[in-house]
């Protein structure tokens, strides 16, 4: 049960100390115990969810491998793309796996945290570029953050369903839990606000149709938290497997990186936790033993305050 008492204390927390929230959504044990939603949005709102967009693209990943369409996660990333002739060979790019990408242990020549998004966005080839900068430095393994790792899954996805990371996602996933068909983003030009800001509706695509793997999806706030609900059913929606168990098992197993498949791996007092976390705070964060699902949805500013700190310090002390 969840204590009264200490939710009515998260609209003054969440405005002083996380302003930039635009909605929240807490469900405990598939209910909703807590609702509320900030500024002009509501619940029919969607709302850019920035990198939690990966941990879904991990769902399809895991979803494509059950249906045959990847054999595995050990498959070799390059061969995907035999007609990228032109980059030549440095002995580590052709090593690299499926597991790498989606575990964000592929190697690339930016320090961590520094991957150059702006030449990733400007270049006319996005596969090309992640393909170029893969195994320039680092080693095979290391962690290193990259949303290029996250565009190469979606642009395999693509390639072995001939359609859209987009349309694979309503078809096998949304439609399947009751979340709206997601439509594609016209992209009229491919500025910042086109890509991140505002403007951002259904799913962004890049030059050449590629739906992003590591961003650009908008969600309402239940619809976050309906996925993350369907991660705590161990991938099962209405009595129908949507997500392989032993995928979602997978998916947050502990680690020393404590990132799974593009889920972050949280502990706190003996409570395990994974999320699916975006820029400007955006947040999945499920708690099995607690059957506590908190989804946060938020517009973009500089350096937001960890919603880890709002579960933890706030919500799971007022589950009872």
């Amino acid at each position: 049960m969840i204590d009264k008492k200490l939710t009515s204390n998260l609209h003054t927390i969440i405005l002083n100390e996380y302003e930039n929230t635009e909605g929240i959504v807490i469900l405990e044990a598939g209910q909703i115990v807590f609702e509320e939603y900030f500024g002009n949005s509501n619940s029919k709102s969607k709302i850019h969810i920035a990198s939690v967009t990966k941990s879904i693209l991990s769902a399809l990943i895991g979803i494509a491998i059950e249906k045959g369409y990847i054999k595995s996660t050990e498959e070799i990333v390059m061969g995907y793309f035999p007609e990228y002739t032109s980059i030549s060979s440095n002995g580590v790019r052709e090593k690299v796996t499926i597991q790498n990408l989606l575990t964000m242990t592929a190697p690339y020549s930016f320090n961590d945290w520094s991957e150059p998004l702006e030449a990733f966005c400007t270049s006319p080839d996005w596969i090309e570029f992640a393909l170029q900068e893969m195994g320039q430095n680092g080693e095979i393994g290391t962690f290193k953050y990259s949303t290029a790792s996250a565009h190469l899954l979606s642009a395999i996805l693509t390639r072995v369903m001939g359609t859209s990371t987009r349309e694979f996602a309503n078809k096998f996933l949304f439609t399947q839990i009751g979340i709206d068909s997601i439509n594609e983003y016209p992209m009229s030009s491919y500025g910042y606000d086109d890509l991140f800001g505002k403007r951002v509706k259904g799913w962004v695509h890049d030059p050449n149709n590629i739906t992003t793997g590591g961003w650009g999806l908008t969600l309402t706030v239940r619809e976050m938290a309906r996925f993350g609900q369907l991660y705590l059913n161990n991938g099962f929606w209405n009595g129908k497997q949507i997500i392989p168990q032993d995928w979602i098992a997978k998916s947050i197993s502990p680690n020393l990186n404590h990132y799974g498949y593009m889920w972050w791996l949280f502990e706190n007092h003996g409570l395990d936790a994974f999320a699916a976390m975006g820029d400007g705070g955006n947040t999945i964060c499920c708690v099995p033993q607690k059957k506590l699902v908190v989804a946060i949805a938020s517009h973009f500013i500089p350096n937001p305050k960890d919603r880890w700190l709002l579960v933890k310090d706030h919500i799971l002390p007022a589950i009872r």
